[in-house]
């Protein structure tokens, strides 16, 4: 398994662009420098009426499928 930890910082408003499936993935920049490409959708469950932000932690097995996305 591999792990990547990472801030984000998504306004409503911003997040509605990928809500209506304006867009599809959200980049983020890892702890360690890694640039992560993952489906806007799998952030629906941490939508606030602020947004989303957090730090957060993606778990992947070893072919790169996602297995856990949380917040920390």
């Amino acid at each position: 398994m591999v792990r990547h930890r990472f801030q984000l910082n998504i306004s409503a408003e911003t997040f509605l662009h990928y809500y209506r499936g304006a867009a599809r993935a959200v980049i983020v920049q890892a702890e360690d420098g890694r640039t992560i490409q993952l489906p806007a959708k799998n952030f629906r469950p941490f939508v606030t009426a602020s947004g989303v932000s957090g730090r957060f932690e993606l778990v992947l097995d070893s072919n790169g499928k996602l297995i856990e996305l949380r917040r920390l």
